[in-house]
């Protein structure tokens, strides 16, 4: 995030310096305002996937109602109430409501992914009348971030004659990542949180109300408390949360154990971060947090086409030893961590930290952790990043049959835990 000052002083250098301006993978000049993430937007894929869904028109209309704030508090509410906008209307679609605006399967989670990044590039570039420190434009985006993720907009049913007998049930997902490797990428977590949102399961035991967020791919935002700061509030509240996100081929996961180390990979920002995961209270922070899933409830359930692990290996340093080994049956005693059973990324950090919370918080009962999905995969003959089309029945089927079986595991764990 620059000023106009910064952004005109980084241009006089790539003059003096000779160099053309930066350029995007398409070959377009790149705004040097904007993060790595946001100037993947004009590549050709995310340009279809907005027109295609009709999101197309999201960030130019915000930039026209930002464009009218008169102050800081006018700009704060709009974005809040754009970002919630944005949000609600993603829900709307994935669950059949209102029009579709395009021939993009509603099912699909990439128009609100790309939508965001015009949002938030918007904003990164804007220079209003009013002055407007850099603190302020950090709050602006967090403001937006949070609403658009659906982060503050959990809402469970009230105790009462309605929510009487009504489960919660809170489920995360994330953005696509990985996208210089295919720009195309879905990501079938961040499908389910909006398939999902505000829907009600009918179970043994009654109704429950699942609520659900989205998280970013970014090691940034975990450091800053993200996870926590969506998660404090509700985990007292709920009944069950599940963390989920995309992980293996072919199969399902209920990871077991999760790590406290960030295993370097790079994030969306294409910025990569080793160590301890960085938490409040480091001095008492585990090297392992678990699962109170009800993991073998989960596998031995018919939950959908895709086989279902419960997934007891990690990556460990022994007490005493220097080198990394594979721990299948999970950790031993005294030893560090290098890997949860899902891996040393975001995904492993999310459930690491959503657990740790539970724990800190003192609901070692409530039963908690997460999920991966399969792979999300196009069909064949549409595998070629630079050809491909953005869409394919095989890519559509995938991701139902994905999120029906998220919805179907939930179900389980939530009868599970309570028998």
């Amino acid at each position: 995030m620059k000023s106009l000052r910064v952004r005109i002083g980084v241009l006089g250098l790539t003059l003096l310096a000779g160099l053309s301006a930066p350029t995007t993978a398409d070959g377009a000049e790149a705004d040097v305002s904007a993060t790595v993430e946001e100037q993947r937007l004009d590549r050709a894929a995310p340009q279809e996937i907005l027109g295609r869904s009709g999101f197309d028109a999201v960030a130019p209309e915000f930039a026209r109602a930002l464009g009218k704030a008169r102050s800081y508090a006018q700009a704060e509410r709009i974005a809040v109430r754009e970002g919630a906008r944005l949000w609600a209307r993603a829900v709307d679609r994935a669950q059949g409501r209102g029009p579709a605006r395009g021939d993009l399967s509603r099912d699909d989670d990439r128009p609100l992914y790309w939508a965001r990044l015009g949002m938030t590039r918007e904003v990164r570039g804007w220079e209003p009348g009013f002055g407007l420190s850099e603190h302020q434009r950090t709050a602006l985006l967090g403001a937006l971030e949070r609403a658009s993720r659906g982060q503050d907009s959990i809402r469970y049913p009230a105790h009462g004659s309605h929510g009487k007998g009504v489960k919660r049930i809170l489920v995360t997902g994330f953005d696509p990542f990985t996208l210089d490797r295919d720009v195309r990428i879905s990501n079938p977590s961040g499908a389910t949180a909006l398939a999902l949102d505000g829907t009600v399961i009918r179970t043994a035991d009654g109704p429950a109300r699942i609520e659900t967020a989205v998280f970013p791919v970014r090691w940034q935002d975990f450091a800053d408390g993200t996870v926590e700061r969506t998660l404090r509030r509700q985990l007292p509240r709920v009944d069950l949360f599940a963390t989920v996100s995309q992980g293996r081929v072919g199969r399902f996961d209920v990871e077991r154990t999760n790590g406290a180390w960030r295993g370097g990979f790079s994030d969306n920002d294409n910025i990569g971060r080793t160590g301890t995961i960085p938490v409040t209270d480091p001095a008492t922070q585990p090297q392992w947090t678990s699962t109170t899933l009800p993991y073998g409830d989960i596998v031995a359930a018919d939950t959908g086409r895709f086989p279902v692990y419960d997934n007891t290996s990690v990556t460990e340093i022994p007490a005493g030893g220097t080198q990394a080994v594979v721990r299948p049956e999970g950790p031993t005693a005294g030893s560090t961590a290098r890997a949860g059973g899902g891996g040393d990324y975001l995904s492993n950090e999310i459930a690491y930290r959503a657990t740790l919370l539970r724990d800190r918080l003192g609901l070692d009962s409530l039963p908690g952790g997460h999920v991966h999905t399969p792979v999300l995969q196009f069909g064949a003959g549409n595998t070629n990043p630079a050809t491909g089309a953005v869409t394919d029945p095989e890519f559509v089927r995938n991701r139902l049959d994905i999120v029906a079986q998220v919805r179907a595991i939930v179900t389980v764990a939530i009868t599970g835990s309570t028998g």
